[in-house]
């Protein structure tokens, strides 16, 4: 079990761009399960190799025991749903503050597994959210950019005091 340091907001290497995969190996499976012993220990329920300064395009969810863990490697939206929908998001590099983000309701994912089988996806709901959330963190994207401009300051503005509270 190892639980790797979170990068945390405002990192700079939040927002770089993860490359692809390419070896589908050992090593690979090594930080999979480091991401998940990681994502535990924050808690959380998703989270990303950029998370622990790993600029690779792999994801580890666990939305809840029932669902178990699901792993996405060089995961891309091939299709989302015009309908949009709100849910709160957050991020574990930003912990104790949430905003209400508005993506599409539904989305189909194309990804490899850890084995480099290749996979599609269909998601609504947590889901969907999580997959467009966690693929943006993968582009380089920090959720908070989804959010309007006085909404992301309140939201600094507030993590900041979050942040000095020893």
């Amino acid at each position: 079990m190892t639980i790797r340091p979170i990068l945390r907001f405002p990192d700079p290497r939040l927002r770089i761009p993860a490359a692809p995969v390419r070896d589908f190996d050992a090593a690979l499976r090594s930080l999979a399960t480091d991401l998940l012993d990681t994502l535990r220990a924050a808690p959380g329920i998703g989270i990303t190799a950029p998370h622990i300064g790993v600029a690779q395009r792999l994801v580890v969810l666990e939305l809840s025991a029932a669902d178990g863990v699901r792993t996405y490697v060089n995961p891309e939206i091939v299709w989302a749903s015009a309908e949009m929908a709100r849910h709160p998001e957050g991020s574990i590099a930003m912990p104790g503050v949430t905003e209400e983000v508005e993506r599409p309701a539904r989305v189909h994912l194309r990804y490899r597994d850890l084995d480099g089988v290749e996979r599609i996806e269909e998601a609504e709901g947590l889901l969907a959210v999580c997959h467009q959330h966690e693929i943006d963190q993968l582009d380089g994207i920090f959720w908070i950019q989804r959010l309007s401009r006085l909404k992301r300051d309140r939201l600094v503005k507030r993590y900041g005091k979050l942040a000095r509270v020893p």
